[in-house]
């Protein structure tokens, strides 16, 4: 099967590039946030393609006045996997890991015109691999970049301007879990449990970036942070492994009241960040659990819908409510110096986690 992408060299096995190995879960992902500097203006882009069930998803999803507005898309993927559009959403490549234009034609009243220019060279972040006994849960790669952002966003006639708005992409392909659920169970069953923090944020002349997915006693198996000066390229950051976050929860929640990042590394002064939450965002807005446009589900040949989500009324223990992010006010505290700056803190918490004193899966 020899489509677009085999005249380009990028392959990765033997196979046409229709082939993915031969994993049924593999995945190749596009994701955007963006917002102002004073938490305002949140907005977010996500693109999916999976080459085994031979589908391909995209999700714009846009705050206003406290209604998240969603245009969610799925079609099938046909093997194309160089057409970087479902239905009124497209993706354009303009420079390869630097500047990237997003462009989504009227639908039901919603359009867009996005440009992308990122703020430095993007951070590989460490491999993620997971397994549950003998079964690979996550086997996967991600780079990630913060940016500024030019464009406009479009609702019922009504078009808002992002110039000035600065955000994070990340790219991620791998093995994880998509489309219908596997209905062979893990053996022995246990409950579910995942612990995944994620905070990229924008400074005025640097980045700041920390994740960690951790166990259920709390020890991470993937975490990593990164100080990142504009400009700067892998030999000009600061990466190290010696960071650690801890969280306020909101009563009843798994979300955080307040969060504050500790980060060591060799040769540098100690640096302490405060994370204050300003505004959710639900990932569901962009496919992440949601009840009826879970990543690589099949809708049909061509499907476009749009969804408008009360935010007034986020649902404590509600599956689809778990995973967000919260754009928050950061403040550094860094050798003698203070800096201020607009982040993110995505939070997806399910099952036990010591730490936090939470024993049940989703509600304590």
């Amino acid at each position: 099967m020899l489509t677009q992408g085999d005249d380009y060299p990028i392959h990765q096995t033997a196979e046409p590039i229709a082939f993915s190995g031969t994993d049924r879960n593999f995945y190749d992902r596009y994701f955007f946030n963006g917002y102002q500097s004073d938490g305002s203006g949140f907005f977010a882009v996500a693109f999916g393609v999976y080459p085994h069930l031979n589908v391909a998803d995209a999700h714009l999803s846009f705050i206003r006045d406290g209604v998240q507005h969603c245009l969610h898309a799925s079609r099938l993927l046909a093997m194309e996997r160089m057409d970087l559009s479902v239905g009124p959403i497209r993706i354009e490549i303009v420079e390869p890991l630097n500047i990237l234009r997003i462009v989504v034609s009227e639908h039901e009243g919603i359009s867009a015109d996005l440009t992308f220019t990122g703020r430095a060279f993007p951070v590989e972040e460490p491999r993620f691999t997971r397994r549950i006994g003998p079964r690979t849960f996550m086997d996967y790669t991600r780079m990630t970049q913060n940016g500024h952002w030019s464009g406009w966003i479009e609702k019922d006639g009504v078009r808002e301007d992002v110039g000035g708005s600065v955000g994070t992409r990340d790219r991620s392909w791998g093995v994880r879990p998509i489309g219908a659920s596997d209905p062979q169970p893990n053996v022995p069953q246990q409950v579910p449990q995942f612990f995944w923090l994620w905070s990229p944020v924008n400074f005025t002349d640097a980045s700041l970036f920390f994740h960690i997915n951790a166990d259920a006693n709390g020890k991470p198996w993937n975490s990593r942070a990164v100080w990142c000066p504009d400009k700067a390229g892998p030999a000009d950051r600061v990466e190290t492994e010696r960071a650690s976050m801890s969280l306020t929860l909101i009563p009843g929640m798994r979300h955080a009241s307040s969060a504050s990042l500790s980060i060591e590394a060799e040769g540098q002064p100690a640096r302490e960040a405060t994370f204050q939450p300003l505004t959710t965002f639900l990932m569901r807005g962009l496919g992440y659990g949601h009840p009826s446009w879970a990543h690589g589900g099949w809708k049909g040949e061509l499907v476009v819908e749009r969804e408008d989500i009360d935010l007034t009324n986020i649902v404590p223990g509600r599956p689809d409510h778990l995973h967000i992010q919260a754009v928050c006010k950061v403040t550094l505290s860094t050798g003698g110096e203070t800096h201020v700056g607009t982040g993110i803190l995505e939070q997806f918490i399910i099952g036990a986690y010591a730490p936090l004193g939470l024993t049940s899966l989703v509600a304590d």
